[in-house]
C-alpha cells in the first residue's frame, strides 16, 4: 500500500541515490548484488543479537533496492534479468530476516514458519497475475498494490527486530496483513484474467 501510494513522496530521494551510483559508474545489477548482500546480513546480526545493526542493514537493503530500478529506468535498461535478480533477491533477504529471528526466538519458530507460507502464497499469486496479465506499469511487469507491500512488510520486520517480546503478536499482524493481501491480489486477478 505504501509503495504503491506513497512512493511519489520519496522518489526525490531514490532518484538522487540512483544518480549518484550512475556518477560512480555502477549498474542497477550491481546495486541490486550490493542491495541482496547487505539485506543477507540481517539473519546473522539477529541472530547474534545485534538488532539495531540488523535493523539499518534492512533498510539500507530496502533503499538500494528501490534504487537500483530507477537506475535502470533511467538509462532506459530494464531487464528481465535484473526483474529476476530483484524478485528472488528480496525473498532471500526476507527468508534471512525470518531464519535469524527464528534461530534467536524458537518459541516463534511455527508461527513465522506459517509467515514464510504466507508470503509464498502471495507472491505466488502476485507472480502468477504480473506473468498472465496483458497489463503493464512502470516496472517490467504489472505491479498488484496491495495491504502488505515492500515497505510494510519492512515496518513489520523491523517491529519484530526491535521488540522482541511483542514478536508472536507483531508476526501474527505480519502472517493476518499476507493472507489478505494474497486474497486482495486473487480478488483482483479474477477481474483482470
Amino acid at each position: 500500500m505504501l509503495d504503491t501510494h506513497g512512493r511519489h513522496l520519496i522518489q526525490p530521494v531514490i532518484s538522487r541515490g540512483a544518480r549518484f551510483f550512475l556518477r560512480l559508474g555502477l549498474t542497477a545489477d550491481k546495486v541490486t548484488l550490493f542491495a541482496f548482500l547487505t539485506g543477507l546480513c540481517t539473519g546473522p546480526l539477529i541472530y547474534f543479537d545485534e538488532a539495531l545493526a540488523a535493523v539499518i542493514l534492512l533498510w539500507v537493503s530496502g533503499y538500494l533496492d528501490a534504487v537500483d530500478g530507477t537506475m535502470a529506468r533511467e538509462q532506459n535498461k530494464s531487464s528481465a534479468w535484473g526483474t529476476l535478480m530483484d524478485i528472488t533477491f528480496d525473498r532471500i533477504v526476507e527468508l534471512s530476516v525470518i531464519i535469524g529471528l527464528a534461530a534467536r526466538y524458537p518459541e516463534a519458530q511455527f508461527l513465522l514458519l506459517l509467515l514464510t507460507g504466507a508470503i509464498v502464497f502471495s507472491m505466488t499469486v502476485f507472480l502468477t497475475v504480473g506473468a498472465l496479465s496483458e497489463k503493464k506499469g512502470v516496472k517490467s511487469f504489472y505491479y498488484q498494490a496491495g495491504l502488505a507491500e515492500r515497505t510494510e512488510g519492512f515496518i513489520l520486520f523491523t517491529l519484530m527486530i526491535l521488540l522482541p517480546d511483542w514478536l508472536l503478536w507483531t508476526t501474527g499482524l505480519f502472517l493476518f496483513a499476507e493472507v489478505f493481501t494474497a486474497l486482495q491480489r486473487m480478488a483482483e486477478a479474477k477481474r483482470i484474467l
